[in-house]
């Protein structure tokens, strides 16, 4: 499973960031974001939030890799879904399937 590290390492990347740049916008050292990458340490939240900002995601993707947009979340859906099912019962499953189509008789 992966890390905060390994999610802003491939973040960095993508933007075409360095450590340094990432230190400057978060008000961190380099030492600090390298710690936070080798998964030494967790930022504190004021600096996970900064980070956020600076890597144009959200807190919750660097925290626990819960994607920020639409089309990822469904991803993520699935994989939490078919992880939880055989725990699922099937009065749980058919309330899921009500719920994705709309199904609401509340």
């Amino acid at each position: 499973m992966e890390q905060i590290g390994e999610r802003i390492k491939a973040l960095l990347s993508r933007k075409g960031m360095t450590q340094k740049e990432l230190a400057i916008r978060t008000g961190c050292t380099e030492a600090a974001i390298s710690h936070y990458i080798k998964g030494d340490r967790t930022p504190r939240s004021s600096v996970l939030a900064k980070m956020a900002i600076a890597l144009d995601t959200t807190s919750e993707y660097l925290l626990e890799g819960i994607p920020a947009d639409k089309q990822s979340e469904l991803g993520y859906a699935k994989k939490l879904i078919a992880r939880n099912v055989n725990q699922m019962s099937s009065r749980d499953k058919k309330e899921f399937i009500d719920i994705l189509m709309g199904d609401d008789d509340e």
